[in-house]
């Protein structure tokens, strides 16, 4: 989609021209999963699939939204002095929660504004929808309103508004992804300090595919909660010996050492995940860096394994899905990307089999499960940005 398309859709819906068009993108992670909540480190990407937006400042008080992907429910206004959550205004929560946060972080945002969204995200797959809402609320606002706001202040309100307006007890990972994306590039980020790096992304002759199992996920609703209440509580025994704050200070040994401190099975399986993911995580990068994709992949392969078995976040779909995966010619590694419950898994192909690959993991998918996935090849993209007007995002 081009800018010029952005405007003429805006333009149809609010009779007036937009002041800019943005493009915030979605993101996976390529390993490193429940690990951003227990203070580890990730490693994700943004990716050229996303949300488009458009806005236009207004002079009164009055905030109006409309979805070309929520067609139905029309032009939704929200008066800018009742940024309350409201359930019936669904998908406006999430840019109501950012504009909250900005005001009450001391932006000046006094007047209302006009916002377009169309996304080409799958909802509810796990790609990070809602991040990708939050950060094009967070540049729209940064751009039509002048602030001085720091990008990671956009990425840490958004993260806010995930777990204090939406009830999400989610990390920081996917804002920050999206935030801070850089086209060609995964970013490897510690989560307990915020210090990040760029790791070039070189595939060699493969590409990543999105596998959509088309099972929707809803966090809010699922047991990612759940499980980080488990892994605070794990936490909390291990600190009857020692002191730590997450689970992501631990390194293997330790953990095995001091295991004994978790008396329900379950929690000690919860926690072991977060240490030795949040392990797998650095080794993964380092085979990255040096050149061995066959390495990486079986360390995406371990993290899939790990998330099914230990933090039992998977089920029937995305198993069905990676394990049809791993059987593949040409595929490096594969393993569930997300919170799971439903969502996407990626894969490592080689170029020349993924068409074999989707046809052979869509029919083992189909046979199993009822219904067919659907795939996605990802670009690495840049993060949230405003769009020049020769753009095409």
């Amino acid at each position: 989609m081009n800018v010029h398309d952005i405007r003429r859709q805006f333009a149809a819906v609010f009779n007036e021209e937009a002041d800019a068009a943005f493009f915030s993108p979605g993101r996976i992670n390529l390993i490193g999963e429940h690990t951003d909540y227990n203070g580890g480190h990730v490693f994700p990407c943004a990716i050229t699939l996303g949300t488009y937006g458009a806005a236009r400042k207004r002079a009164d008080g009055m905030l109006r939204f409309y979805s070309a992907d929520f067609a139905d429910a029309g032009v939704i206004e929200v008066p800018l002095a009742d940024l309350r959550f409201d359930k019936a205004h669904s998908w406006t929560n999430y840019p109501k929660g950012v504009i909250k946060f900005l005001r009450e972080a001391g932006c000046r945002i006094d007047t209302g504004m006009d916002m377009w969204v169309c996304g080409n995200l799958p909802n509810g797959a796990g790609l990070s929808s809602s991040a990708s809402l939050e950060m094009l609320t967070g540049i729209i606002a940064e751009k039509l309103f002048g602030l001085d706001v720091s990008r990671l202040d956009l990425v840490k309100t958004g993260m806010k508004t995930e777990n204090e307006f939406i009830g999400v007890k989610s990390g920081i990972m996917d804002q920050f992804a999206i935030g801070m994306g850089k086209k060609g590039h995964a970013l490897l980020l510690d989560t307990g300090t915020l210090e990040y790096s760029t790791v070039p992304l070189d595939l060699q002759d493969n590409v990543i595919v999105i596998m959509n199992t088309n099972k929707r996920r809803e966090l809010a609703d699922s047991k990612y909660n759940e499980r980080r209440g488990e892994c605070e509580a794990a936490v909390a025994e291990l600190n009857t010996l020692l002191n730590i704050k997450t689970l992501g200070e631990l390194d293997r040994q330790t953990f095995d050492e001091y295991g004994y401190l978790i008396r329900d099975g379950a929690r000690l399986k919860r926690a072991r995940h977060a240490v030795w993911e949040n392990c797998r995580t650095t080794e993964a990068e380092a085979a990255l860096q040096n050149g061995d994709l066959a390495k990486f992949g079986r360390l995406m392969n371990a993290s899939h394994v790990s998330l099914e078995h230990d933090y039992e976040v998977t089920g029937r779909e995305l198993d069905t899905l990676v394990h049809a995966a791993w059987a593949q010619p040409g595929v490096a590694g594969a393993r569930m990307t997300g919170a799971g419950f439903g969502g996407c898994a990626i894969a490592i192909v080689a170029k020349a089999e993924v068409g074999a690959f989707q046809e052979n993991v869509g029919r083992i998918y189909t046979e199993a499960v009822g219904y067919a996935p659907s795939f996605y090849i990802a670009e690495v993209s840049d993060g949230s940005r405003v769009l020049d007007e020769d753009a095409e995002a």
